[in-house]
């Protein structure tokens, strides 16, 4: 069993965690109810933007940054890492072209372990879905992953494993991985960092306890992250999971057909593709089977979601 080392301080008289001991192991400083995984309603998670970063020619930015700028300035990290919000988005270049990313954002993801492309030599691509929470879908995009022999990553909140342990726990069963969404699904860099690392290790417990295993992949609610969360994440032994392609597929109320989704996906297709797509959206449970087909007819291959594992991240 890996290890997490503790070590207390004592900050204005209070007993802060700052490393763990036995990040999947039940342990007396744990939080009651796992970190509050079980108590936590969906009533107080924010999904109604899910991406604010770049999504090909134009940006996305429903929520102003000036909205943040008072709120991450209240975030004083003990680390002395940067906090400036970052938001990660893609600049799509079409098919068979490896999307754009924002001017040193992969080289400051490299420096901390985060990911967003796989071997772009290799014609590989990697299928992962979001699920801040369970819109009916779920079980048919599992199904196709069956029938397709095809494995993804799940990234999912407290409240999805709460009230959807059924669902998880045949994600498990079936061989795919589940990765850590948060909680309550924070912007990162607005949290503290006690908290940062309760959002994501309580979430971890939590899945542990039910399943005997350590989630080992990230994604940062919005795609907005920082040096700062980049570091304190890393250390805590997580690869930061980004994507190289992503639509605006979070939206119930956009359905515009299993056709509108398919097309959008085959024509960004690329080498050491990772796609995001939300498993909320009806369009992409039923263009899911045909994008499968679709992509190995044009060549390509879903690989092994664990070897997205950055190759310099070290477990402890």
């Amino acid at each position: 069993m890996k290890k997490r080392i503790i070590v207390l301080a004592i900050v204005s008289g209070l007993l802060l965690t700052i490393g763990f001991l036995g990040r999947g192991k039940k342990d007396s400083l744990s939080l009651p109810d796992m970190g509050g995984v079980y108590s936590v309603s969906l009533d107080n998670l924010d999904f109604s933007t899910e991406i604010t970063g770049m999504l090909n020619d134009g940006v996305i930015n429903e929520i102003p940054y000036e909205e943040y700028e008072d709120v991450f300035a209240q975030v004083q990290p003990v680390n002395g890492y940067n906090n400036k919000v970052l938001r990660w988005g893609i600049a799509r270049r079409g098919f068979g072209k490896t999307p754009d990313a924002d001017p040193g954002a992969p080289e400051l993801l490299a420096k901390y372990g985060g990911v967003y492309l796989g071997d772009t030599s290799k014609n590989i691509i990697y299928l992962t879905f979001d699920e801040g929470y369970e819109n009916g879908y779920t079980s048919k995009i599992l199904d196709v992953l069956r029938d397709n022999n095809v494995k993804a990553i799940f990234f999912i909140t407290g409240p999805y494993l709460k009230e959807h342990q059924d669902l998880v726990r045949r994600m498990v069963e079936d061989g795919h991985v589940v990765g850590n969404h948060t909680i309550h699904h924070p912007s990162l860099p607005s949290v503290g960092d006690r908290e940062l690392e309760e959002e994501i290790l309580g979430l971890d417990r939590a899945f542990y306890e039910k399943f005997g295993t350590n989630m080992k992949f990230l994604r940062p609610p919005k795609g907005e992250y920082s040096e700062r969360t980049l570091a304190i994440t890393q250390k805590l032994g997580y690869t930061n999971l980004f994507w190289s392609f992503a639509y605006d597929d979070w939206h119930r109320d956009k359905v515009r057909g299993p056709e509108y989704a398919y097309k959008k996906v085959m024509d960004n297709l690329h080498n050491g593709a990772v796609l995001l797509l939300h498993a909320v959206s009806k369009d992409n449970a039923d263009a899911l089977d045909m994008i499968i087909k679709g992509a190995r007819e044009k060549g390509f291959e879903f690989g092994d979601p664990n070897d997205l594992q950055h190759s310099n991240q070290q477990k402890s």
